[in-house]
């Protein structure tokens, strides 16, 4: 049986969820979702107000996941 990894204590990565991609406290709305969002110019308060399950202490979690991820060096 496949089970959830904890990747921090807001981003969890689930077999079969959104394709095992990392998402917020387990819901179905992605790291990448929330980034994507951001670069296209939405604000902070502007995805809390279209996505009332998120919180704001979710943002700095998706930047912290971001930034460790853009570490990796790939060869």
């Amino acid at each position: 049986m496949l089970s959830s990894v904890i990747v921090s204590s807001r981003i969890t990565i689930e077999p079969g969820k959104r394709s095992g991609q990392p998402c917020i406290r387990g819901l179905r709305i992605t790291v990448w979702d929330v980034l994507t969002w951001l670069a296209g110019g939405m604000t902070e308060t502007e995805i809390l107000d279209d996505y009332p399950e998120l919180e704001s202490e979710d943002f700095r979690a998706v930047y912290e996941y971001a930034a460790r991820v853009g570490k990796r060096v790939a060869l």
